[in-house]
């Protein structure tokens, strides 16, 4: 009887892909707040393991947390983020890329659909996915079906991002526990660790920045980041959410890094 909970009512734990290569993602990681192992998964992809403190202490749920994450690891960045998530009752995705709204997919403990199907022909075409054969697959994952559990689910949505050049290390597998994907990825031979919190002057110099000239469209970019960092960060600690207060403070700390860049001048309405 154990074992069987233990199969149908998994803990929380995520994994959060990324379509860049380990360098670059270790640069934004440490805004995260939290160690995390980073290893390749596959040619173009790297994946971060976290260990889940915000919904480990009960703090927050886990798909909020990673949804957070993912929007803070992609916003400003030229590659998108996949935060795979799980927990006892539900198992699901969120898709973030750039500073458009992240879209996911819900699929209940058993397997029951609990999604938006536009979600799933959104998270198709902003990843390049082929529009027949994989959006097939895609919707086969909104069909109800009494033999497939959540767990089935997500291994049928990583089948479709293998097609897109996933391939997570040995062991890595949506749905385990966390402590056994921390123990696989921490002995990968390329593993290496996300830092924990930056701060200040660190955390400005880790922002992502967009190669190329600074024009004004760009000052007036960042000035809208400042913008929409602030009252997001406000809201983040307000409602002790950690994932939105790390994008809040992801926006306002990119913002503030380019306007405070040597050469950077405010921008003029006049």
């Amino acid at each position: 009887m154990s074992t069987e909970e233990s199969v149908s009512a998994p803990a929380p734990g995520a994994l959060l892909l990324c379509r860049a290569e380990p360098d670059s993602v270790a640069a934004v990681a440490p805004l995260l707040g939290e160690r995390m192992p980073l290893v390749r998964a596959g040619a173009e992809w790297s994946v971060l393991v976290p260990e889940g403190g915000p919904w480990r202490d009960g703090a927050e749920p886990v798909d909020r947390v990673v949804t957070g994450w993912a929007a803070a690891l992609a916003v400003g960045a030229p590659w998108p983020v996949v935060a795979l998530w799980w927990d006892a009752d539900r198992a699901g995705y969120t898709l973030a890329s750039g500073f458009r709204r992240p879209v996911g997919y819900v699929w209940l403990a058993n397997g029951t659909p609990a999604g938006e199907d536009e979600a799933m022909r959104t998270f198709a075409a902003r990843l390049g996915l082929d529009p027949v054969l994989d959006m097939q697959s895609l919707e086969r994952l909104t069909r109800p079906d009494p033999e497939t559990d959540a767990r089935a689910r997500m291994r049928g949505l990583l089948a479709v991002l293998t097609r897109a050049g996933v391939v997570l290390p040995a062991g890595l597998d949506p749905g385990a526990p966390a402590v056994r994907l921390l123990q696989c990825a921490r002995a990968l031979p390329d593993a290496r660790c996300a830092a924990g919190p930056v701060r200040g002057r660190d955390a400005a110099r880790l922002a992502v920045r967009r190669p190329g000239a600074y024009g004004p469209a760009d000052r007036a970019l960042a000035l809208a980041e400042v913008a929409a960092g602030a009252p997001l960060l406000a809201w983040g600690a307000r409602h002790h959410s950690g994932g939105w207060t790390t994008v809040g403070a992801l926006l306002a700390v990119h913002g503030m890094s380019l306007l405070l860049r040597p050469g950077t001048r405010a921008v003029s309405f006049a």
